[in-house]
């Protein structure tokens, strides 16, 4: 994973949709089946999931789905279309008002705050992290650019998880949504080949470390 700006990636959308419900069933299975086989992608569905854990008491259980329209639909096949139509607007106006309820109960971005400094003894690249609740700032205080055919890449290790890529970080400053970030994680920057890690963790050595503190 990475990249660069405040915009989340195709993962992070993914892995939000996946904790939403919003995916229809083809979806929902080829998603399980990497979480299964994606450490990272399986951080990422677990990030949403600590984030949207406090809008479950908001919604009550609900009856088994009426099965009667596909019954009736198999029956009178000429009148399939038309209730196939139906059900696509019902299920996307469904699908519609659930994501605008969870937008609305979003928390409204706070004031960035530091929340750690990653560095290291003899070396002089060194990083601030700042975090308003839904964006992770890093900014490159001190240190060169990297070389030419390198890239630094941030990374966000999580008790005994494996590290999760943030995306590329060689700009002087670099955001990423990041909708949770548990105290006591540790945020690193390691030196890889242009354009990040290409197997989901770091490659090449670690340069910074610094343990996050909110």
């Amino acid at each position: 994973m990475s990249g660069t700006g405040a915009e989340m990636d195709d993962d992070h959308i993914l892995a939000g949709e996946y904790v939403l419900g919003v995916l229809d069933l083809s979806e929902r299975l080829s998603v399980q089946g990497r979480i299964k086989g994606d450490q990272a992608f399986a951080r990422l569905v677990e990030i949403w999931e600590i984030h949207f854990a406090g809008l479950n008491g908001a919604y009550v259980e609900v009856k088994a789905p009426n099965l009667l329209p596909k019954i009736e639909a198999r029956l009178f096949p000429q009148e399939r279309k038309s209730r196939r139509w139906f059900g696509w607007m019902a299920g996307g106006l469904v699908a519609a008002g659930l994501l605008g309820a969870v937008l609305l109960t979003l928390p409204s971005p706070q004031p960035a705050t530091p929340v750690a400094t990653l560095a290291a003894e003899a070396q002089a690249l060194q990083f601030a992290a700042a975090y308003d609740g839904q964006n992770l700032t890093l900014t490159r205080t001190a240190g060169e650019a990297p070389a030419a055919g390198q890239d630094y890449e941030l990374w966000l290790i999580v008790g005994s998880d494996a590290p999760v890529s943030l995306g590329l970080a060689s700009a002087v400053e670099t955001t990423r949504a990041l909708p949770g970030l548990p105290a006591g994680a540790v945020l690193a920057v390691s030196l890889e080949p242009t354009g990040g890690s290409t197997t989901g963790a770091p490659t090449g050595p670690v340069l910074v470390t610094g343990a996050v503190s909110l």
